[in-house]
């Protein structure tokens, strides 16, 4: 008797190459109007992508982007994926008050309701932001009638993680009303791996990527959730001047090889929808 592989989750966090947190420091928000834009075009070539191998996928979407470019969120999901949120400003959740946080996640959700007609159920955090000591943001969350997160990265890493918080789907115990998608990880020997996704999977060989994602599959039974951004794809963008050499290896490194990994990663697993994969754990 065959066994049905399992359905994992893409997503993808639409920012543009000059709204990262690498570059945070180097560029300032208010010029962020004075870069030419790529995210149009590096989303088109997604959805060519997707489209080609029959992938479903979530794209938690700035609301700053959204505003500008509304055509992006039109193409989005009249190509049948998830709209979700990644906030408005793409501030790091760690970085607001809840008052500032509250005004930031609504604007976001408001705006990409208002173009696509559809409820936005998920956020994500930029640079999974939420952690042990900003919990309170799941709650500001649930008030503003977002139905799940996937903000908190169960590893440890110099920017962000809560390495303590579960590696699986879970409605955390002062917030039961969320329901909290973590990034992928594996654990090797007591210690969480990276395995969602971003950076990581441009420095590591594919095949270990994939074997990360099987592990996963194999051993856990459980989908992963994997991310990258649309700037990832693109190794012609405009190259950012002024940052340190530790951020600007961690954005440049390996982009001209991404795509192809991507269209094999693609191929080798099955992928769909945040909230399709997990319908039945959101109707709960």
């Amino acid at each position: 008797m065959s066994v049905k592989p399992i359905t994992n989750v893409m997503s993808v966090d639409v920012e543009d190459y000059f709204q990262v947190g690498a570059f945070e420091h180097t560029i300032p928000r208010e010029e962020w109007g004075h870069w030419p834009c790529r995210v149009e075009a590096n989303v088109e070539r997604i959805l060519a992508l997707f489209d080609t191998h029959g992938v479903q996928a979530t794209f938690f979407t700035l609301g700053w982007i959204a505003e500008r470019y509304p055509h992006v969120v039109r193409s989005i999901v009249g190509n049948g994926h998830e709209l979700a949120s990644h906030g408005y400003g793409h501030h790091r959740a760690s970085h607001l008050r809840p008052d500032a946080f509250r005004a930031d996640v609504a604007r976001a959700k408001a705006l990409l309701e208002d173009i696509s007609g559809l409820e936005v159920k998920g956020y994500r955090a930029p640079s999974f932001s939420i952690g042990q000591d900003n919990l309170w943001a799941l709650d500001i969350l649930a008030e503003t009638e977002h139905r799940y997160s996937s903000s908190i990265y169960p590893i440890s890493h110099d920017h962000y993680g809560m390495p303590g918080a579960p590696r699986f789907p879970y409605r955390p115990q002062h917030c039961p009303e969320l329901l909290e998608l973590p990034p992928t990880t594996v654990d090797w020997r007591g210690r969480n791996l990276p395995a969602a996704g971003g950076g990581y999977f441009r420095l590591l060989p594919y095949a270990a990527s994939r074997w990360l994602i099987r592990q996963v599959n194999t051993r856990d039974a459980r989908p992963a959730m994997f991310y990258f951004h649309p700037w990832e794809v693109d190794p012609e963008q405009p190259r950012v001047k002024g940052a340190p050499l530790k951020s600007r290896f961690r954005h440049y490194v390996n982009l001209s090889r991404m795509e192809s990994k991507l269209a094999r990663l693609c191929a080798d697993f099955r992928w769909g929808r945040a909230d399709q994969v997990y319908a039945a754990e959101l109707q709960k």
